[in-house]
């Protein structure tokens, strides 16, 4: 073998490696990717990350329900009373202003969850009542009585127009 042979079997050598670690490594990049992608939240998550809600049908003194991320969120739409009765309101076993509950004041969103051991409570005359285990929450879902460790927790949410309201993804 001659040298100028020996020069051209290193450069297809080169080549030849060069080539095979290109093929290897997408091969393996497209064996990771479908292992990779299924750790992405499904569509169906994604869509209930967030909750739109159209505040126009719902009557003052009225209460609408909707579901978000598989809880239930209670919308009530205050009357002029109520608010003030909430703000003059020490605020039960868990005091909080309630100026620091609501984004505007004629409008309560919270998620309907008993802070006690997950139940729904029920809306009775004002506020609401567990009846599992007895916890009554005000119109600004504070804890007023029972074993509930919590006021009614309030989602994250944001008015995207007058009469929408936006839960989740602010």
């Amino acid at each position: 073998m001659t040298e100028a042979d020996d020069l051209e079997n290193k450069g297809r050598r080169s080549f030849l490696l060069k080539a095979t670690s290109v093929v290897g490594g997408t091969g393996a990049a497209a064996a990771c990717y479908p292992f990779v992608a299924s750790m992405n939240p499904s569509a169906e998550l994604l869509a209930k990350a967030n909750t739109e809600v159209d505040l126009s049908g719902i009557p003052e003194k009225g209460m609408h329900t909707v579901a978000w991320q598989g809880k239930p969120v209670f919308v009530l739409h205050r009357s002029e009373d109520q608010i003030k009765a909430m703000a003059a309101s020490e605020g039960g076993l868990f005091p909080e202003q309630d100026k620091d509950r609501v984004k505007q004041p004629e409008w309560l969103v919270v998620i309907g969850v008993c802070t006690h051991m997950g139940c729904v409570p029920n809306k009775e005359g004002p506020g609401w009542t567990c009846h599992c285990h007895g916890s009554q929450y005000d119109d600004s879902g504070r804890v007023l009585r029972g074993p509930a460790p919590g006021n009614l927790e309030v989602p994250p949410y944001r008015f995207i127009s007058a009469n929408r309201i936006k839960i989740g993804e602010v």
